[in-house]
This record gives structure tokens, sequence and C-alpha cells, in this order.
């Protein structure tokens, strides 16, 4: 318990200096659009499992949820000697993942986006700015000093970060595009919101079923509420 108390009061001082006096973009996650969450899991597949892992994930889980042949599933999303049945693991080990990015293990994002939120990871991936202070020669707006290069700037570009003067210090103002990339800013925020929306998926998939439960739910209870004060009604009409 004293080790867990410490290990949480060393990440809280972390996140608060992540995400301090950044305004986040909001982005619009809609986890029953099928189409979109598939989009998503094919950036994640190509640009993040490299590094990182949704180990609690399963490929068959994706192709039952939406509704995708299994076939499919395997030739977009597995890589190479992966089975359908798998986690969504990554080929990278601990040792090489702290030795490339300066001691730091490339996280598992099974609980990112409720943990971090969608509009704190929309603000991340598009927030990446050039450095060449940083050892990968990036920087991020939300995750200052972050470790992880910036994998997705064949699809953005590269940005450049624009300062002002507050008083004696200076304060970052915008990024500017100064390297257009192979998608449009529009394309490239579409994607981003694909991809979020996916980790937002992965990080509870059982809200698809939940989710179209619901209403099913909610017209019950109206049905009953309905019942339940004829019933009332009928039981009292003799007191009054």
């Amino acid at each position: 318990m004293k080790k867990l108390v410490g290990i949480v009061l060393l990440i809280l001082p972390m996140l608060a200096q992540a995400s301090v006096g950044v305004s986040l973009d909001e982005v619009d996650v809609d986890v029953s659009d099928k189409a979109s969450l598939m989009r998503g899991a094919q950036y994640f597949a190509t640009y993040c499992q490299s590094c990182h892992s949704i180990k609690h994930m399963r490929y068959s889980r994706i192709a039952d949820d939406l509704a995708i042949p299994e076939k499919q599933v395997e030739q977009e999303l597995i890589p190479g000697g992966g089975f359908l049945y798998s986690s969504m693991t990554t080929a990278m080990s601990a040792k090489d993942a702290e030795q490339w990015f300066a001691g730091a293990k490339a996280p598992d994002l099974s609980l990112i986006a409720r943990s971090r939120g969608p509009d704190w990871l929309y603000t991340y991936l598009r927030g990446f700015y050039l450095d060449a202070a940083r050892p990968f020669g990036v920087n991020n707006v939300v995750f200052p000093d972050v470790a992880m290069p910036n994998v997705l700037w064949e699809m953005q570009g590269q940005q450049k970060a624009v300062f002002k003067k507050e008083g004696k210090t200076e304060v970052l103002d915008r990024l500017m595009l100064v390297e257009g990339g192979q998608m449009t800013p529009q394309e490239f925020d579409a994607a981003i919101t694909d991809l979020v929306n996916f980790l937002v998926y992965a990080g509870e998939p059982a809200q698809l079923q939940r989710t179209s439960l619901g209403k099913y739910v909610i017209l019950f209870l109206i049905v009953f509420l309905v019942l339940a004060y004829r019933l009332k009604k009928e039981f009292w009409k003799d007191v009054h």
C-alpha cells in the first residue's frame, strides 16, 4: 500500500505539469460510428502499435463489435505472425523501449482514453512541434519534453511553435504548419478523431452493448412507470 501511495504521489505532479496552462481542443467522438472505429484501428495498427499495445483488446473482439469479416481484420490490423484471438500487443520489448526512449517505457494504451480523456488525446496527438533541443527533434504543447517522437508527421507535416511575450516571459501562442504532410489539416484532424474514437472504444468495449441496451432499459422503465401510476390510481380511487 505504501508503494502504491508513493507511485500515485509521484505521478500526480507529472500529470499536472503535462497539461498546466493549456487549453484543450474539443473532439466529437462517437463509438457507435463503426466505420470511424475501423479507420481508427487501422491508424493505431499502422502508426502506434510498433511501440504501444492495447493488451486488453483482442482482434476477434474488434471483428465482432464492428461487424467486420474476420479475414478483413487479419489483413488490415494483425501484424505478420499474429492470430485473430491474440491481444493487440507490441513487438517492442520493454528493454528496447527504455533504450530508445530515454529510459521511458512506451505505456500500454488500454485505458489511456479513460485516464487522460478524449480532448487531451486529441490535443496531444495534434500538438507536436519542432524543437531541436529534444532527442527526437520535437516537443508537445500538452506534454512538455515528452519522450515520444512524432510518428504522425508524414500525415500532418511539421509544425513550429510561435511564442508571445507575457510580461518578461515567453509563452506558447500557437502552432504554425511549416511543411505540409500527406493530408490537409482538415483531413488530419478527421484522422485523429478516428484514432481517438478507437482509443475511447478500446478503453471500454462493452459500452457499445451498454449503449444499445440502455434504450431498451429506458423504454421498459417508462412503460413500468405508466403501469405503476395507473395501478396506484386504481388502488387509491376508493380511498378518497
